[in-house]
């Protein structure tokens, strides 16, 4: 009962302020967009490039999905950053100290309404792009693997900087540790796990075992759209994902609990 008071009192004023910052609502279409442009540019680019260069992007389709799964915590835990340095500077976290609603509790509403939201957006933004890739459950099991990465965001923004103009500057800065996830995903060594200090590596690593399980489990890989979709992980990936699963969500949980203290510190400063 109290999670549902707090959704009826803060949901309509956060959807408002979302709806009413133009740049908000770019960054909330995001995944559905990227996923469309996905589908129906690639295959002309891909074309393209096999044609003039001879380069095929086929081997390069598990460093896109994994991207488009990050992509969506990341944009959404952005939106929410946004909001609670817009909130911040109005004085609307300040008025919040004279209501029942805590500042953890707050914080919690925080953390859950972008986890939700990025695990619809990765698996709607994949789903779209029908790129091959590991089939319905693997997806489902990646967006949720970086789910954690969109209330870290969120609460890295308003935890580090004074205002909307520094968030942003931030946010365009931390764009460099996707680097680490190619550098990750190139590096056919146990070397590529020191990109792991970046928690966008986890998740992103998590899809790439997934599709090779679906690939080795179905002899090739089929189209992720709508209707197909590979038969699963074989065994072998299986066991070697459940580990980078494990590790992935227990470090970006850490970062949270860090970013969380800090917030709850600088929050009504």
């Amino acid at each position: 009962m109290k999670a549902a008071r707090v959704l009826k009192a803060l949901g309509p004023i956060d959807a408002l302020s979302a709806v009413r910052d133009p740049m908000l609502r770019w960054m909330l279409a995001m995944p559905v967009l990227l996923g469309l442009a996905v589908r129906w540019g690639l295959p002309p680019v891909g074309r393209w490039l096999e044609l003039r260069f001879q380069v095929s992007i086929a081997e390069y389709y598990p460093l896109l999905g994994s991207f488009l799964s990050v992509t969506a915590p990341t944009i959404y835990g952005a939106v929410i950053g946004f909001l609670l340095l817009e909130q911040r500077d109005d004085g609307t976290l300040t008025a919040l100290q004279v209501t029942p609603l805590t500042a953890r509790g707050y914080a919690v509403w925080r953390i859950a309404g972008p986890m939700l939201g990025s695990v619809v957006g990765g698996l709607v933004a994949l789903r779209l792009a029908g790129i091959p890739g590991p089939g319905f459950p693997g997806q489902l099991l990646a967006a949720v693997a970086a789910a954690p990465l969109a209330p870290a965001w969120a609460l890295f923004l308003p935890a580090f900087a004074a205002n909307k103009v520094q968030g942003f500057a931030l946010s365009k800065a931390l764009g460099v540790v996707f680097v680490f996830v190619v550098v990750g995903y190139l590096l056919d060594s146990p070397w590529q796990y020191a990109a792991g200090l970046v928690p966008q590596f986890w998740p992103a690593k998590l899809y790439w075992l997934l599709v090779e399980g679906a690939e080795g489990a179905s002899g090739g890989l089929t189209n992720g759209g709508w209707i197909q979709g590979a038969r699963g992980a074989g065994p072998g990936t299986a066991r070697g994902a459940a580990p980078v699963l494990v590790a992935g969500l227990a470090y970006q949980l850490a970062l949270l609990w860090l970013l969380l203290r800090r917030y709850e510190r600088v929050a009504h400063r």
